[in-house]
């Protein structure tokens, strides 16, 4: 079972991102499950999304504790949260950040996807929304395919800058 915990902060789509992935680990022929863990519900607060992708049947509907992965949405909870807490030695990370990022010990991927999200006008509320660019980030670094994550968005989203945000994330990410 890979299991991954998604820090975001309420309205960048840490949710209906983690909601997506799953979606297209189903599409993939895989098993996944969902569950989110929100602070203070309001914009802007720091939520934290649970996925589990497997190729048997998922019977654990809970937080994760020890992900062999993470994915950090926001830098800035790093402030607030201990975002590395149980992450698995040699565990993977996918940072949203523009410049590269090293923690040491984990294999450390990053990709601009604010700035993908800004140059696709994929903004509600005046936040960019992420989650299309890391779906794309998240099938550069294998964990469902490109295909799955472009059917998930077009079956959730109309608008075809999701799919194009997706693309240009999986292109412009280098491993």
């Amino acid at each position: 079972m890979f299991e991954i915990r998604i820090h975001s902060r309420g309205g960048q789509g840490g949710v209906t991102g983690a909601r997506l992935l799953a979606q297209a680990a189903i599409d993939d022929g895989k098993y996944a499950s969902v569950c989110v863990f929100y602070g203070p519900q309001r914009r802007g607060a720091p939520v934290t999304s649970f996925v589990r992708i497997d190729d048997n049947p998922i019977k654990i509907y809970s937080h994760i504790k020890e992900p062999d992965m993470i994915t950090i949405l926001d830098e800035s909870v790093m402030d607030l949260v201990d975002v590395f807490l149980g992450l698995k030695k040699g565990g993977r990370i996918l940072i949203n950040s523009a410049q590269e990022r090293a923690f040491p010990g984990f294999s450390t991927n990053h990709a601009d996807l604010t700035g993908i999200a800004l140059k696709e006008s994929l903004i509600l509320a005046g936040y960019p929304i992420l989650n299309a660019p890391m779906l794309g980030a998240m099938a550069k670094m294998g964990i469902i395919s490109l295909d799955s994550a472009i059917q998930a968005l077009r079956e959730t989203f109309p608008d075809e800058r999701n799919v194009r945000a997706a693309e240009i994330a999986y292109g412009e990410m280098s491993l």
